[in-house]
């Protein structure tokens, strides 16, 4: 035989000899040490931190549009008694609004009445009265700002730290930095309820890492992901040879070209096999006691009026369900699950539509934080809830809504976020804003550093977790950040 063809021979063995099984043991040894020193396959085996981390699971529920501070976690009695007045112009002249009219715009009050919850006296609104039973686990954030003040832009900066398309989110440098515990299910899962949101995917994008450590949509009909099920008349055993060819010819291409992205190719093949019994198993609730789907609310009845922003057939069940999920997802070894719900963009007809919303959402994300800490996973789960930024004090006053279906602008200056577990001092109310909730007065948090913090509660900093892109050491917190220790136990 010609030495040339017996080499490329004997190179094409050897690339192929890692077939679908070995893989599968290579990752198992790994794990056990077996392989110390040798390079994993799998592109999602758990690596360690820059530091002992606190956290090691995040469950990320994301209210589209942005919910009202003001209506909801932060009091202004000083706005209720102004209510019906103008600002003066020196406070407007400089701000920029999306569809506010400074010239006519005036002050509005919530009619939402707050109470203190638990020992930590947590002021909460009437909207939010199993939120209340939480508020020693939880820490309530009232100083946050953000830079952008449109809907995408501002999401794109709350989840990937920068109003740009293009850039990993946040789960995705998790992932990409942990890797993940769970074997057969993807190491980022996206669920989602009710109408789209106007960021959709890049929401959960991971940018120009490798696809493997993009968000994973899951479905609430039919097959968990999109077309996981075999079609009719493929075996398991079909399926299995056909992957084990398509893995050798993946890797003898990559051995070629050496791109990252046919290693993430093979990963989500080899991945898909496994969560072929693995999802199925995930969303069948009937394995959850009654009690259970109960303090979720899964088998709520829906409201007879769903056709408000946040509504459709089903959201309350829905966002019941995704929640109750994200506990048995994070149980299983997956290390980030968004929650998306849109919209609390509420520009009209505000009490209304967010008394909707908060009646959809305030039970089973109680049940969430309760649940986990009940199962011991509340220390190593961080449960965050955060829109992309706040609503203004002044009554949105377009198409002559006033006063009976009033709404609230978008405002970046100043808004609220909750966060439990995974190292959060619990029982915290940090920051403050102005009388009328205009703009933030004490310890301000900037959306990068909320994410500094976060990174490194996962045991990074956040300096420190980049990678080379375009000549740059691009991270998470490009524009900046500090990490908040004040609101960490």
């Amino acid at each position: 035989m010609h030495p040339f063809i017996q080499s490329a021979r004997r190179k094409f063995l050897t690339s192929s000899a890692s077939g679908l099984g070995l893989v599968a043991l290579s990752s198992l040894l790994q794990r056990e040490g077996l392989l110390a020193g040798e390079a994993s396959a799998n592109p999602l085996t758990p690596k360690q931190p820059h530091h002992p981390a606190k956290a090691k699971a995040c469950i990320f529920i994301l209210p589209e549009g942005a919910p009202s501070h003001i209506d909801l976690f932060d009091p202004k009695p000083k706005l209720q008694e102004q209510h019906g007045q103008q600002l003066p112009p020196s406070l407007t002249e400089k701000v920029r609004f999306a569809f506010l009219k400074k010239e006519t715009a005036v002050l509005w009050g919530s009619k939402r009445k707050f109470t203190k919850h638990g020992q930590c006296g947590m002021e909460l609104s009437d909207y939010l009265p199993h939120l209340g039973k939480c508020a020693d686990d939880i820490a309530l954030v009232r100083s946050m700002h953000t830079d952008a003040f449109n809907h995408h832009p501002a999401q794109l900066m709350l989840m990937s730290g920068v109003p740009r398309f293009g850039r990993p989110s946040m789960g995705s440098w998790l992932t990409y930095g942990l890797g993940s515990e769970s074997e057969n299910l993807p190491g980022y899962v996206v669920l989602t309820a009710g109408r789209g949101g106007s960021g959709g995917v890049s929401n959960w994008s991971s940018g120009f890492l490798p696809s493997t450590y993009q968000g994973v949509l899951f479905r609430d009909k039919g097959d968990p992901v999109l077309n996981l099920g075999n079609p009719p008349g493929v075996t398991r055993e079909m399926q299995e040879r056909s992957l084990g060819s398509l893995g050798r010819l993946n890797r003898r291409h990559l051995q070629e070209v050496h791109d990252p992205e046919i290693e993430s190719r093979i990963a989500s093949y080899e991945l898909a096999f496994r969560m072929q019994s693995a999802a199925p198993e995930l969303v069948d609730l009937s394995q959850e006691t009654q009690a259970t789907l109960d303090r979720y609310g899964c088998d709520r009845p829906e409201p007879a009026k769903n056709s408000y922003r946040g509504g459709g057939p089903n959201v309350y069940k829905q966002f019941a369900r995704n929640c109750l999920l994200a506990r048995r997802l994070v149980e299983r070894g997956v290390r980030f699950v968004t929650l998306v719900h849109a919209s609390w963009d509420h520009h009209s007809n505000l009490d209304e539509e967010l008394a909707h919303n908060t009646g959809m959402a305030d039970q089973p994300l109680a049940a969430l934080v309760q649940d986990l800490k009940e199962r011991g996973l509340l220390d190593s789960t961080m449960v965050i809830f955060a829109g992309e930024f706040g609503r203004t004090p002044l009554a949105e006053n377009r198409g002559g809504k006033l006063p009976d279906k009033v709404g609230r602008d978008h405002h970046p200056s100043a808004f609220s976020l909750w966060m439990a577990g995974g190292g959060i001092k619990p029982g915290l109310t940090y920051g403050a804003t102005d009388e009328l909730g205009w703009s933030v007065t004490e310890n301000p948090v900037h959306v990068n550093d909320f994410h500094a913090t976060i990174l490194h509660q996962f045991g990074f900093d956040h300096r420190q977790l980049a990678l080379p892109f375009k000549g740059l050491n691009v991270r998470l917190t490009d524009q900046g950040g500090k990490v908040v220790r004040d609101v960490l136990s």
